[in-house]
């Protein structure tokens, strides 16, 4: 964020939100939640590492079919804004498993 790069700033923030929402509590859970004090609490999902690498890979599929999907040069912007946000996406994989 601090070197402004929209593209890498808005491809870890849309990763992060789909991390999030793979974390929530299914619906089911909190239906069967006890009422009263702290009832409607529940734990939230924990995701393997695996996990993790297959929804940010469908972040990155997500990013490069809409790419492909734009028509045009009216859009050539915000195609190239998506296939720089699949790189950065890309490259956040790559130096996870060169590390693990």
């Amino acid at each position: 964020m601090r070197a402004r790069d929209k593209a890498a700033v808005s491809a870890l923030r849309g990763a992060l939100g789909a991390l999030d929402n793979a974390e929530a509590v299914p619906l089911d859970a909190v239906a069967q939640a006890p009422s009263g004090a702290g009832g409607s609490e529940a734990a939230r999902r924990e995701l393997s590492e695996r996990d993790v690498e297959d929804i940010v890979r469908a972040e990155v599929a997500e990013r490069v079919e809409a790419a492909a999907e734009l028509p045009g040069p009216a859009h050539a912007e915000r195609a190239a804004r998506l296939r720089a946000e699949a790189d950065v996406l890309l490259r956040f994989l790559d130096a996870q498993n060169t590390t693990a």
